[in-house]
């Protein structure tokens, strides 16, 4: 009889699991939340809409973390990331960065649309708003060469340190991989603080113009894609000192530097198409 239970291939059959369901519930209490807040809903004359949302945001993020490291004990305990498994895990990552390569092809759709043809006819409520010119009338413009580019070569410098880390962490220079995540962490914190310290001087708002939609939408999502992707990292520094990740299998580590490298690479894009040669002929207003 116990042989009947001896796996014979590759594949995991995974254990049944209460984190599909518990997820599915916690993201549309807090989708319910989020409607209940923007609309200033009213139950019993309190507007629950904040506490509904955070109590679903809660349910997420604690999905999240026991699903996470249900795969982690998979992996590192149980033995069950074959070779096979990996394959199927690198192509879902793929496919998943594809999706986020077509969410930031829709806020680079957004922005070339309102510059290229902003003085079209038949957009002649955009005409009003702009000017007929790219950047708008009015805005003044960051430097490129100023903070953004400080923030290019910041984020050039990461991907370095994350490919020094994964060829550190495959020569099994565990002292090599420890030190080249931590810059890389580091450099991660002080992209975003530059950022943020460069949206304080910005000399637009993120309402009121096409401009200022348009640039906040595709500069901020990359910026909170910064965020989760240090996140992603500073939790494989974690595992690091755990002891988690062998040369032949460190797939959550994998998937962080591809992850990283994508952040990269749409920070190349957003730099030359909106801080370079989307300012056009607008006045340079770099932070002072």
């Amino acid at each position: 009889m116990a042989g009947a239970h001896t796996k014979h291939h590759d594949y995991h059959l995974v254990d049944p699991s209460p984190w599909p369901i518990v997820g599915a519930t916690s993201a549309t209490i807090m989708a319910i939340g989020a409607v209940m807040w923007m609309k200033a809903l009213l139950i019993g004359g309190m507007k629950l809409g904040p506490m509904v949302f955070f109590a679903g945001l809660l349910g997420v993020l604690y999905t999240m973390l026991s699903w996470w490291m249900d795969v982690v004990r998979e992996a590192e305990h149980e033995g069950h990331h074959t070779r096979v498994v990996q394959l199927h895990h690198r192509y879902g990552m793929l496919m998943f960065i594809a999706s986020e390569v077509m969410f930031f092809v829709a806020w680079f759709w957004a922005f070339f649309d309102a510059s290229l043809f902003s003085y079209e006819p038949i957009n002649f409520l955009r005409h009003d708003f702009t000017g007929g010119t790219w950047p708008p009338k009015g805005i003044e413009t960051f430097d490129p060469w100023h903070l953004p580019l400080l923030n290019t070569l910041i984020l050039l410098t990461s991907g370095t340190t994350v490919t020094w880390a994964h060829y550190a962490l495959i020569q099994g220079d565990r002292t090599g991989l420890k030190q080249a995540l931590w810059l890389t962490v580091i450099l991660g914190i002080l992209f975003t603080l530059t950022q943020a310290y460069e949206y304080s001087h910005a000399t637009f708002a993120f309402s009121g113009h096409i401009y200022g939609a348009t640039f906040f939408m595709a500069t901020g999502f990359h910026g909170a894609h910064v965020i989760i992707g240090t996140i992603f990292l500073a939790i494989c520094l974690y595992r690091v000192y755990l002891g988690h990740f062998k040369p032949d299998q460190h797939l959550g580590f994998e998937f962080a530097a591809w992850y990283w490298h994508f952040v990269d690479v749409v920070w190349l894009f957003l730099f030359a198409a909106i801080y370079v040669w989307g300012a056009g002929g607008g006045v340079a207003a770099g932070a002072h």
